[in-house]
């Protein structure tokens, strides 16, 4: 957008799809600020016949102006990670991972929470999704320590195991990974646990802190509430 376009009305949203433009479009919106880089990966071509394309057309022919805040509203101090931890009344937090600026990536603190006090906190502090929270160990566990990272975080998995934490929460947990860490925890004679969170739902939380920062301004401050969540529906039937 425009460097120098008055903003009145912004509309908050995890990631930037046609419909959330749409909506922008019809609430009339001067800016978006997403949470996902609309251009996250490098694109050749912008025609309007393109998933990329049809979009920046749209926000450039209604005049509405683009801002994400991706790794930057991560490591602030009210950023993603923070916002799930406060919800679950964690306490004494600290960082996962210093950075050289800002917060830090992820955080850890403390608990009393049995593991199925916790889930169902978690439960009840995100956005319902059709995959829902997907966890390993006992629901009685008695938690001590917990590692969160809000979006895609298996690439953080050693630094939960090293930081003494029991439970690690976490969006799009792969496979390999998973079990990899698990099995390190078990040689190492560590009572280790996983919570998988969808990775909208971890993140949309952080938009309301958003909003209520932003209100100080004085700018009309809306939350997009389409769910731009991938999956729509679960079967697990038994067998």
């Amino acid at each position: 957008g425009n460097l120098d376009q008055e903003i009145q009305k912004i509309l908050l949203t995890v990631d930037v799809t046609q419909a959330v433009v749409d909506e922008a479009i019809n609430l009339k919106a001067d800016l978006i600020l997403a949470h996902h880089p609309f251009l996250l990966k490098g694109v050749n071509s912008i025609q309007e016949q393109s998933s990329k394309g049809s979009v920046v057309s749209k926000l450039i022919k209604h005049d509405i102006a683009l801002f994400s805040a991706h790794t930057n509203a991560d490591v602030q101090l009210n950023g993603t990670s923070v916002e799930i931890a406060k919800r679950l009344g964690l306490r004494s937090l600290r960082p996962l991972i210093q950075t050289p600026v800002g917060y830090g990536i992820g955080v850890v603190g403390e608990t009393d929470l049995s593991m199925l006090e916790l889930a169902a906190a978690l439960d009840v502090n995100i956005p319902q999704t059709a995959t829902g929270i997907r966890g390993t160990g006992d629901f009685d566990d008695v938690l001590k320590k917990v590692a969160i990272c809000a979006g895609a975080g298996d690439s953080y998995l050693q630094e939960a195991l090293d930081s003494g934490a029991d439970l690690y929460i976490t969006s799009d947990l792969r496979h390999h990974p998973a079990l990899e860490i698990m099995e390190q925890a078990k040689a190492r004679g560590i009572n280790f646990n996983l919570l998988d969170i969808p990775h909208w739902a971890a993140e949309y939380v952080w938009l309301e802190r958003a909003k209520s920062d932003l209100e100080s301004t004085g700018l009309e401050i809306e939350i997009c509430d389409i769910r731009t969540d991938v999956f729509n529906f679960l079967i697990n039937l038994p067998p």
